[in-house]
């Protein structure tokens, strides 16, 4: 077999994390390449695969790798909990094309930190978005080639020695190279049977010349393991276990059970069965398999109906994405199914993240409540209260729901407060005439909801507007839920109207109603919004609608500028989060609480100080003296204008304390270690990369951005990096996406920056919906004037855009005095938070003014070690402390002493600091720009 696939996955398992898929067609030797490259890759190696008839029970190849139950209805957890047990192994499943949805999507998420090598079957059934994902993420995507023409006679000898050249040439030309066509035609060959002609295939028909040779208990063990999909014990087998081991057919795995040597031949056997055989052997496996797997081939054999009682038997001792699947089986029968069989599927299919599925599977549901449906007036305020512009379909961005967690804020809210327990799924019989009415509307509100989250509110409003008031209390209240979090999808205003009226309809609202009210009053920034989401984030209900309604309030505070209290909600909901075992949730909050700290930016606890341009009085706490400098005192190159030290602030809450920016870049590294949903990924490396950023460290900041999911907040870090940098014209290009609020504020303002650095006009546009800092910074950005004034207002909120503006404002201001002043206290903020660059941009706007002094940091006389050095490069490079350690060969604590005495000889306040103080040329050079 030619080694170039061999090689190439070899090499870039070597490398690092990697994901090589092999892909071939049946027989083309896919699984022997597959353990020979697993063979020589150092480590330990974790082998699973997929298995055709348990192709739906969730993370099953994953379970059969790890050797452990896995959390399968949470993708980020279930490749978390991989990663945790793989580590510097390697992660091999084969046969991909028979895995469940969930090894599929974590495959892409674990390839960011894991090795792993899997075999796929061409052609496959798996879904197109699942192959696309697959394939962004792989590092090779490698073809199995056919065997060349020396490989594939020496094949065909060892196969069947006795073959002359005219015999071999005949097999190797109608084998095509493929290694499994090879040797069953070899053999055939060596029977004496005649050639086929060549427009048959050539694998299927050696194969099943090969297995006619077998006698019938062999036949029918190997047709088993065909049907089963999986290993099975011999026992299952029968008697013809023994000849296929003797034949080479199967081997043994360590617990005893065969597995085929070639899932394609037993699969071949299993499908040279007639009708009849195969139904009886379908039917002989159902008696002598678990309920899950007998329902399965109680189908295949036509008996339907035992299968449908078997399914909901089996869904009544599951949990989870079991439970949704099984449910999901049942329901897709050719049998009567109970309408609480579908209410039932679709709730479980909600929780285990699969919105879609459980839209459809109400689908028969919602046909016959649209064929009842007589009037107009049917669907919701029937008596003329309803606005016509509230149902048309409205073009519009379909609202994320929990399976996308890019979602942001203003986002509908979708939510399902009213779970139904359909008691025991197998004590539900058939059909229940007297029960479908109320049933039926109960599902047409149920999959609303799911067409909620599968983003599409258009449908969703349409699934909801045959439920007529007259319905259960329970079923209105879930209808006006859907209808108002899709009117607020499509068209905010109207949504605004229509809570109103259905505010007044439920003057005491149940917690769906309430969590949905809040959204739009928190979209409208209506007064009270935040205690209305808070109340709705509060743990004793549902969880869907807690960790939505916090997910809202978080955003929404951050979007308005209120970042302390963004984190403190998103730190408590990931407690709750935490404690509900809902991971990806739990990383999304700490992700944004991080983020919220880091652009708050106060890490010293610094004092309020007021705006330059307005005059402090005497005395007045945290209030440097700009009196200090008089008119026209000759600043040359004399001792620096005097600024006192501030006098001390109160502290951050005891909450948020947290540990300044060394905190949150340990907390992000290791959450960004991880395995993320993409807005906890985004959120973590925006805070990570600006801290970086602001501290010097440019170049690791533009590398962590590279290849982060797209959201607005490191897409403006990345534009602020860049300006930071002195590279102005990519800190100028256009986003497609600047999100709203404070995020779309910096955006513009990093915009203008970036415009008067390039010496052109800046936008007059600005953006609707800014907190006042930032509408203040961008109107003085507009008038040319005023950004002392919008400096104070950006004192509580962000430390380092109070820096921007009063640099800014040393720009700016006509008056030299109040110019200097302005830059002074830049200066002295920006030094004392660690933010290099932008004290270096105060610096460079002083000597404008002559203001020149010697700004050496006070440095020990000792020089770095060597390992010092190696130490504070990776620091450099964004590593934390345990990966240092371990790329050094020493232990956390070393490193820990490495820095601090770094930070010491340097005169550094923080790791970054020191790692760019250690390798700047020299940082306080007056000839320098600020950059680092």
């Amino acid at each position: 077999m030619p080694d170039e696939p061999e090689s190439a996955a070899h090499a870039a398992l070597r490398q690092g994390p990697a994901l090589i898929v092999l892909t071939g067609p049946p027989g083309s030797g896919r699984s022997t390449l597959l353990r020979r490259v697993a063979a020589s890759v150092p480590g330990p190696t974790h082998l699973g695969g997929g298995l055709a008839m348990l192709s739906s029970v969730p993370a099953l190849a994953l379970s059969r790798a790890v050797r452990a139950r896995l959390p399968a209805d949470d993708v980020h957890l279930l490749a978390e909990a991989v990663r945790s047990r793989v580590r510097g192994g390697l992660l091999v499943i084969d046969d991909l094309q028979h895995a469940d949805p969930a090894t599929v999507a974590a495959l892409p998420h674990l390839a960011r930190t894991c090795r792993v090598l899997v075999a796929l079957r061409t052609p496959h059934r798996l879904a197109d978005p699942a192959v696309a994902a697959l394939r962004a993420a792989a590092t090779a995507w490698l073809a199995v080639p056919p065997l060349d023409p020396a490989a594939a006679r020496a094949l065909a000898r060892q196969s069947a020695a006795r073959l002359d050249d005219a015999q071999l040439n005949a097999v190797i030309v109608r084998a095509g190279g493929n290694p499994l066509a090879i040797i069953a035609l070899a053999r055939q060959a060596a029977t004496g049977r005649a050639p086929v002609g060549e427009d048959i295939d050539q694998v299927a028909y050696a194969i099943a010349t090969a297995l006619a040779d077998l006698p019938r208990p062999a036949r029918t063990a190997l047709a088993a393991l065909g049907l089963l999909g999986r290993p099975a014990p011999a026992a299952l087998l029968g008697t013809g276990a023994a000849e296929l081991l003797a034949t080479g057919l199967v081997t043994a795995e360590p617990g005893g059970d065969l597995l085929p040597v070639s899932a394609y031949v037993a699969e071949t056997a299993a499908g040279l069965l007639d009708a009849a055989a195969r139904t009886d052997l379908h039917t002989r496996l159902a008696q002598l398999t678990p309920p899950a797997e007998a329902a399965r081939h109680l189908a295949a054999a036509g008996d339907t109906a035992a299968a449908y009682r078997t399914a909901l038997a089996a869904a009544d001792r599951a949990t989870g994405g079991e439970r949704a699947a099984l449910l999901l089986f049942a329901s897709g029968l050719d049998v009567p199914v109970d309408p609480r069989v579908r209410l039932a599927a679709a709730d479980a299919a909600l929780g285990a993240g699969r919105p879609q599925d459980a839209a459809d599977v109400l689908r028969p549901l919602a046909a016959a409540l649209a064929a009842s449906a007589s009037h107009p007036g049917a669907s919701g305020f029937s008596s003329g209260s309803a606005d016509p512009a509230v149902w048309s379909p409205l073009a519009g961005a379909a609202p994320p729901g929990p399976a996308d967690p890019s979602a942001r804020a203003g986002a509908a809210l979708p939510t399902r407060p009213n779970r139904r327990d359909a008691g025991p799924a197998s004590a539900v019989g058939s059909e229940a005439p007297a029960a479908a009415a109320p049933l039926v509307l109960e599902a047409a509100v149920l999959r609303g909801e799911a067409l909620l989250q599968a983003g599409d509110p258009a449908a969703a409003r349409e699934a909801v507007r045959p439920v007529p008031d007259a319905a259960a209390a329970t079923v209105v209240a879930g209808r006006d839920r859907v209808l108002l979090l899709a009117a607020l999808a499509t068209e905010p205003m109207a949504a605004r109207d229509l809570a109103d009226k259905i505010a007044v309809r439920h003057p005491d609202p149940p917690v769906g109603i309430a969590a949905a009210l809040a959204a739009v009053r928190a979209a409208h920034r209506l007064p009270g919004w935040d205690t209305a989401l808070a109340a709705a984030a509060e743990p004793g209900g549902d969880p869907l609608i807690i960790r939505w309604s916090a997910w809202l309030l978080v955003e929404h505070l951050a979007a308005d500028g209120r970042l302390l209290d963004s984190a403190r909600a998103a730190l408590r909901a990931a407690e709750t989060s935490g404690a509900a075992l809902a991971y990806g949730w739990q990383t999304r909050f700490l992700a944004a609480a991080d983020w919220a700290l880091a652009l708050h930016g106060h890490h010293l606890d610094l004092p309020p100080t007021a705006p330059p341009g307005q005059e402090p009085a005497a005395g007045v706490h945290g209030q440097p003296d700009f009196g200090a400098l008089t008119p026209g005192t000759p600043p040359a190159d004399g001792p620096a204008p005097q600024v006192p030290e501030p006098a001390a602030a109160e502290p951050l809450p005891a909450d948020l304390a947290w540990e300044g920016a060394e905190g949150v870049l340990r907390r992000v590294s290791n959450l960004t270690d991880r395995t993320l949903p993409a807005e906890a990924r985004a959120y973590a490396t925006a805070a990570t990369a600006l801290i970086e950023a602001d501290t010097g460290l440019l170049a690791a900041a533009r590398t962590r951005l590279d290849g982060v999911p797209a959201h607005p907040a490191p897409a403006w870090v990345a534009r602020e990096a860049a300006w930071l940098d002195g590279q102005p014209d990519r800190a100028a290009r256009s986003t497609q996406d600047t999100g709203t609020g404070l995020l779309a504020g910096l955006h513009a303002i990093t915009a203008q920056w970036a415009a008067l650095d390039l010496g052109v006009p800046g936008s007059a546009v600005i953006p609707v919906g800014l907190p006042g800092p930032a509408r203040r910074t961008l109107t003085a950005w507009a008038v040319g004037s005023g950004f002392g004034a919008a400096a104070g207002g950006w004192q509580p909120v962000a430390l380092r855009e109070q820096v921007r503006c009063l640099i800014a404002a040393g720009l700016t201001e006509p008056d030299r005095e109040r110019a200097v002043a302005a830059l002074l206290q830049a200066e002295q903020l920006a030094d004392r938070a660690g933010l290099a660059v932008l004290a270096g941009r105060a610096r460079r706007g002083l000597r404008r003014h002559q203001v020149q002094r010697d700004r050496r940091s006070p440095r020990s006389g000792g020089r770095l070690t060597q390992r010092e050095t190696d130490v504070l490069r990776l620091v450099a490079a964004g590593e934390p402390t345990r990966r240092i350690a371990g790329q050094l060969g020493i232990s956390a604590e070393t490193v820990d002493t490495h820095i601090r005495s770094s930070m010491r000889k340097l005169g550094a306040r923080t790791r970054t600091e020191a790692a760019a103080l250690a390798f700047a040329p020299d940082p306080y050079d007056s000839s320098e720009e600020g950059r680092r």
